[in-house]
């Protein structure tokens, strides 16, 4: 999916993100059985549905210049997946904003999008059109990202339902990663496929921070977020705890994932 914002402009040139106050809560049904009878019984009898509001982003401000690779790392609920999505236009803030300079590529769950009924080409061709990519372009990149998706021979032209876990991934992944955009968003993406096609990914993310594009990537592979990275943020609870070199806020996040607590400077966040 690839978003453009339209207020751009109020953005100094240097900078591809601003994310200034951004706030994100939604409600969930916590009931502990959701049956068509237990609805009924409580329409009868003029109860609510109980719901949870979860506050999975709070008060979040960040700047991200052109040409940066952010990795972002957090335990699970701590608002990562939330705030990308937020970033790609897919869920709207409660409270602050979001501006974006440049057009985006997202991977942030594999081959959302796809249309299972259509083959692994077609689906290159469409994602080519959402990217706002002209006919000529697409047809001059389809045979090179489907070679890198390295399928099984003849699967790249039968329907995307026929494909394993693991070759759907290749396929998504292969399309965020070469629709040249001005910024891309991977959630967990890095794993996707065998060893061989990960070695393949890891090169290709290379090749992409070397061509000074704004990345942000969530991952829990911290090693890889080291070595890709030039900056990295620590969210908890939907908070920024820490922003820094990449080595330093994963060196964080280990020791607390060790030890379970909070550094005493975080306690008050």
């Amino acid at each position: 999916m690839l978003s453009e914002s339209k207020s751009a402009k109020s953005l100094p040139d240097n900078l591809a993100i601003r994310i200034n106050d951004l706030s994100i809560s939604y409600k969930i049904n916590v009931e502990s059985k959701k049956t068509l009878k237990n609805a009924i019984m409580r329409a009868s009898k003029g109860e609510r549905v109980r719901t949870r509001t979860v506050e999975a982003v709070k008060n979040l401000s960040l700047d991200i210049p052109h040409g940066s690779v952010v990795g972002i790392v957090g335990a699970n609920g701590a608002g990562k997946s939330t705030l990308m999505r937020s970033i790609a236009g897919i869920l709207p803030p409660t409270s602050g904003q979001i501006t974006v300079n440049g057009r985006i590529s997202t991977l942030l769950a594999l081959g959302v999008g796809f249309n299972k009924a259509l083959s692994g080409r077609d689906n290159i061709i469409l994602g080519g059109l959402a990217a706002g990519m002209s006919k000529s372009e697409i047809q001059s990149q389809t045979d090179s990202i489907a070679e890198f998706a390295d399928l099984p021979e003849g699967f790249i032209d039968m329907p995307v339902r026929t494909y394993s876990n693991g070759m759907y991934s290749r396929v998504a992944f292969a399309v965020a990663v070469n629709m040249t955009p001005d910024i891309l968003l991977l959630d967990e993406a890095l794993s996707a496929g065998d060893a061989a096609f990960k070695e393949k990914s890891f090169n290709r993310m290379r090749e992409l921070c070397a061509e000074a594009r704004t990345i942000l990537i969530v991952s829990h592979a911290l090693s890889s977020l080291n070595e890709l990275c030039d900056r990295a943020i620590w969210l908890h609870k939907g908070k920024m705890l820490a922003s820094g070199k990449p080595e330093d806020i994963t060196e964080q996040y280990l020791k607390f994932l060790n030890v379970g607590e909070l550094p005493s400077s975080y306690e008050d966040l």
